[in-house]
């Protein structure tokens, strides 16, 4: 099927479509930073640079879609409304956002290009949200049944990343539609992948040591926080150490959520890849490290970008486009789905059985 990605982003969850055969010949991205790696990633995908929201654009991408043969639309909107990890903590703040509504532009374009199969994922908050229909505001599952009428089926469901092939536990909720006539099964589950299965062969590396392996090198770090995590074993943070916590220069400790200046833990998936992945502040960002001869903890610092590639199913080997930072490509993976569970999902789609689930 010919496909378009709505807020497309750089496409991180689009790397293995071909391979289910979904070929994305458009793409839609507001910032056009974004839009210039999509298109240093995805070349042969025709990139429309511009607002949803805006008419113009909308019919641009109406017309395309159609002039392309699109039957599927995927659509990934913002999520940064939602997340409790954003400054949107109580779900009232979740209709004062409107990055939360953009996906009603998704839904009109579906709709005029007679799409066959539709797919929106988001984080499992989304579900919380309602929509105006009709004078009265409704889940975006009941605006599904309600929009694609009985022509289709509308699923929802939450997948974890961590239950198929991905080491990392990552919570999506998606929205599934197609017509009635095809089939869309849900994928199996699989057995989790461990850190120490997905990253566990991969050399030591402190803070600022280069490996010649591609993509794996070590970030700089404050040296206070190096100190901090060295005192810090696998799957605990810092602030519970008696000493070397996280402190002012006065020695009085840094008021912080607990979850920060964490490790992982070898013997489970990576916790869920947040944006801000390249900081050891941040919500479990650390590597689990190894217990030392001297007593202190190895590997006092964030993923390389090899690891986090590998943790996000994407190719390790990747190169990080030159039309963004690593800084900058980093938080794009941490915002992105897995592109490994994303083909999952779609392979599970089948055209031609002429069976409804």
């Amino acid at each position: 099927m010919n496909a378009i990605s709505l807020f497309s982003g750089v496409g991180i969850g689009e790397f293995y479509l071909r391979d289910v055969n979904i070929n994305v010949v458009l793409a839609n991205e507001i910032v056009k930073s974004r839009a210039d790696t999509y298109i240093a990633l995805y070349p042969t995908t025709e990139m429309i640079c511009g607002d949803i929201c805006d008419s113009e654009i909308k019919q641009t991408i109406i017309r395309k879609s159609k002039s392309k043969n699109v039957k599927f639309v995927l659509a990934t909107p913002p999520c940064q409304g939602l997340s409790r990890a954003g400054s949107n903590k109580t779900d009232i703040a979740l209709l004062s956002d409107g990055r939360n509504f953009l996906i009603l532009n998704a839904i009109e374009i579906a709709t005029e290009i007679g799409a066959t199969h539709f797919l929106i994922e988001n984080v499992p908050r989304f579900q919380n949200m309602l929509f105006p229909h009709e004078g009265k505001l409704v889940s975006l599952e009941e605006l599904l049944k309600l929009t694609f009428g009985n022509q289709y089926i509308v699923d929802v469901q939450v997948f974890n990343a961590a239950d198929y092939g991905v080491p990392q536990i990552r919570n999506r909720v998606v929205y599934r539609v197609w017509e009635k006539g095809t089939k869309w099964d849900v994928p199996k589950k699989e057995r989790p992948i461990s850190l120490m299965e997905a990253i566990g062969d991969l050399p030591s590396l402190e803070a600022c040591d280069i490996s010649p392996i591609k993509n794996h090198y070590a970030r700089k770090h404050p040296s206070n926080q190096i100190e901090w995590m060295q005192h810090t074993p696998q799957g605990c943070s810092a602030y519970t150490n008696e000493e070397h916590f996280p402190q002012k220069k006065d020695g009085t400790k840094i008021i912080g959520y607990k979850n920060c200046y964490t490790r992982m833990k070898w013997d489970r998936p990576a916790p869920t890849i947040t944006m801000r992945n390249e900081i050891m502040s941040s919500q479990e960002n650390v590597h689990p490290g190894r217990l030392l001869a001297n007593g202190l903890w190895s590997d006092a610092r964030v993923l390389t970008p090899r690891e986090l590639f590998i943790v996000s199913s994407l190719p390790a080997d990747l190169d990080i486009p030159q039309t963004v930072s690593e800084t900058a490509f980093r938080q794009l993976v941490g915002e992105g789905i897995p592109p490994l569970m994303l083909k999952k999902i779609l392979r599970a789609i089948n055209l031609h059985t002429g069976v409804e689930r």
